[in-house]
């Protein structure tokens, strides 16, 4: 059963000079070219990185522990989803504060038994006035693997929307995020890992890379984004394509093949 009764990390504050480089990176990975002086919404990820020593990982890449990891045996960890409100974009050249905090912690049964969903809240502060917060949804279970689901369909799904970007993501491409995002995550770029011990269907597809991919809609049709959320559903796989979907009424997704809706999103866009 899990328990993290008394588990109250305290808040933590980094800052960092906002650099051009892995703006410009992240640009290369997407075949877009690089955004200019503000930063995308969701496009902080690759700052205020976490860099473990290499002895502190566990056996899944994560770090055995952590500020804002629950004290759990056999911790295996999803991205689920998350929050964005932008009050001033983030800028290359500025220096910047992100505040961590624990948000919330709540214990739900699913359909693979008990899970932990911990939102972890990150609040960017330029000069001492916050510009954006985000919250990030993380859900942990503890134990085995459930067991590996069958192959999803290869085929590409069927997408009808205003704004559509089709993907298929190989393992460079997912080795590349997960060099821009310091993700050691096996799941990543580990087959036998991915579907052996944590029962996917094969390399997992990150789920801020899904969430990015989902933005670009918006950004490449000139559409400013000021407020976002977005919520994982099933994972998606490297090597077979998919697509992001939406529209300017603000509504977006993640169409994975099978008739698979593996991600949702909606934005609000500034005046």
């Amino acid at each position: 059963m899990i328990d993290v009764a008394g588990w109250a990390p305290e808040a933590h504050e980094t800052t960092e000079v906002i650099g051009p480089a892995p703006a410009a990176a992240l640009a290369g990975v997407l075949d877009t070219g690089a955004p200019g002086e503000e930063l995308p919404p969701l496009w902080q990820w690759l700052y205020f990185l976490e860099r473990p020593a290499q002895r502190e990982l566990g056996a899944d890449g994560h770090p055995r522990e952590g500020r804002f990891l629950p004290p759990i045996p056999d911790r295996r960890r999803m991205f689920a989803g998350g929050r964005f409100r932008i009050a001033e974009p983030i800028r290359v050249g500025d220096t910047v504060t992100r505040r961590d905090e624990l948000a919330s912690t709540a214990v739900k049964t699913g359909r693979t038994g008990e899970m932990l969903f911990v939102t972890v809240r990150h609040t960017f502060l330029r000069d001492g006035t916050e510009i954006a917060v985000e919250e990030q949804d993380l859900v942990y279970r503890s134990g085995d693997a459930a067991p590996r689901p069958s192959a999803p369909s290869p085929e590409a799904p069927v997408v009808d929307a205003p704004w559509t970007l089709p993907v298929t993501a190989d393992p460079a491409l997912l080795f590349r995020f997960s060099a821009l995002t310091y993700n050691a995550h096996r799941i990543h770029y580990d087959e036998r890992y991915a579907t052996e011990v944590e029962g996917h269907a094969g390399l997992v597809v990150h789920g801020p890379l899904l969430a990015i991919l989902c933005l670009e809609l918006p950004r490449r049709a000139g559409v400013r984004v000021r407020e976002l959320s977005f919520r994982a559903r099933t994972p998606v796989f490297a090597g077979r394509p998919f697509a992001a979907a939406g529209g300017p009424d603000g509504a977006l997704s993640i169409e994975a093949p099978g008739g698979v809706t593996a991600m949702t999103a909606t934005f609000a866009a500034s005046p």
